[in-house]
C-alpha cells in the first residue's frame, strides 16, 4: 500500500427543496456532507459557497460537480452556459450557477442536470454498471429523467426534459395539473408538488390506498412507456422522495407499463423480467449527491 491520500472532489446536488453539498472521493470515502435549504437564489448559492469555502480551506478539492435542477443551458458555446433557464422553480429563472462558482473556485467544474448526475452515479457505482443505455427517473418536488445513451446523457438542442412529456390521462381524471407551463404533463400530475396541490397533503402523509396513487403511477408508467419507445433503455431506475416514501408505487408502475406496452416490440421481454427492469436506484438516496461527485470526476479527468 502506498499510503497516498485519496483525491477529494466536491459536489453539489441542487434540488427544488434542498441542496446537498458533498466532499468525497467516491461512495466509500465521504468526508463531509451538508444540506442547504433551496430558498432564494442568492441565499442558497451563498450558503453553498460558505460550505465550499470551508472545505477548500480545510481540505482542498480537485474538481467540483454540479448536479442541478433545470432546465439548464448546457451548450458550452451558449452565452448563458451554466445558467438555470425557464424553470418551474419560482424566482430561479435565469440564475447564474456554474459561472458564478467558476469565478470563485480555481478548479475544473462540470454541470449537468440532477437526474443525469444520478444516472451517471448509478453507472459508476450502482445498478447501471455494465449498461450503455438506460434511464433514471426521479419523482420528487418535480419529475425528471436522466436518459443515458451509449454511456452519455442525451444532448442536442438542450438536455432531456422528459418529466414534461404529455401522456394519456388516467381514466376519468380531468384535474388540470400543477405545472406552470404545461398543466397536466407528467410533472404536473405526478410530482410531490402535484400531489400536494391535488390533495392538500404531502405525499408522505397519505395512506398507500389513497386514490391519488393510481393516478401518479399511471403518469409515471406513461413516461416509462415513452422512454421504452423513444430511447430503448436497458433498465429504468425510479427514485425520488415520492416513490421512496410510497414504495408500493413501483409494483403498480411495473404492472401499468406492461399493460401499456400491450405486447409491442420488446414488451414481451420487459414483461418477463419487469421486476428487474423497473427498479429503485441501487445507490438509494445517495444517487443524487454521488451524481455530483460523478460529474466532478468527469471534470477532473
Amino acid at each position: 500500500m502506498s499510503g497516498r491520500e485519496p483525491v477529494l472532489l466536491a459536489g453539489v446536488e441542487m434540488g427544488g427543496t434542498k441542496c446537498v453539498c458533498i466532499l468525497a472521493s467516491g461512495p466509500d470515502e465521504v468526508v463531509s456532507k451538508r444540506v442547504i435549504p433551496t430558498t432564494t437564489p442568492e441565499a442558497t448559492l451563498a450558503g453553498i459557497e460558505q460550505v465550499l469555502d470551508e472545505w477548500q480551506q480545510d481540505h482542498g478539492f480537485k474538481a467540483l460537480g454540479l448536479a442541478c435542477f433545470g432546465p439548464i443551458a448546457l451548450h458550452p458555446e451558449a452565452p448563458n452556459y451554466g445558467f438555470i433557464t425557464a424553470t418551474t422553480k419560482r424566482g430561479w429563472r435565469n440564475t447564474d450557477v456554474a459561472p458564478r462558482l467558476r469565478r470563485r473556485y480555481d478548479v475544473p467544474i462540470s454541470i449537468d442536470t440532477d437526474v443525469s448526475g444520478a444516472a451517471l452515479a448509478e453507472s459508476r457505482w450502482g445498478g447501471a454498471r455494465g449498461l450503455s443505455t438506460y434511464a433514471y427517473i426521479t419523482v420528487g418536488t418535480g419529475v425528471g429523467a436522466g436518459i443515458i445513451v451509449n454511456g452519455r446523457p442525451v444532448a442536442g438542442l438542450g438536455h432531456a426534459e422528459a418529466g414534461h412529456m404529455r401522456i394519456p390521462r388516467f381514466p376519468g381524471d380531468d384535474w388540470e395539473g400543477s405545472c406552470l407551463y404545461h398543466g397536466d404533463c407528467v410533472e404536473g400530475l405526478a410530482s410531490g408538488y402535484a400531489v400536494e396541490c391535488r390533495t392538500g397533503e404531502t405525499g408522505a402523509s397519505l395512506a398507500p390506498d389513497h386514490p391519488v396513487w393510481p393516478m401518479v403511477a399511471h403518469a409515471i408508467a406513461g413516461l416509462c412507456h415513452n422512454l421504452v419507445m423513444g430511447s430503448v433503455p436497458e433498465r429504468i431506475f425510479i427514485g425520488g422522495g415520492v416513490v421512496s416514501k410510497q414504495p408500493h408505487l413501483l409494483a403498480t408502475i411495473r404492472q401499468m407499463l406492461v399493460e401499456s406496452l400491450s405486447g409491442y416490440g420488446e414488451a414481451v421481454l420487459i414483461a418477463s423480467k419487469v421486476d428487474e427492469y423497473v427498479v429503485p436506484p441501487a445507490l438509494g438516496d445517495e444517487a443524487g449527491p454521488l451524481g455530483a461527485i460523478a460529474l466532478a470526476l468527469d471534470a477532473a479527468s
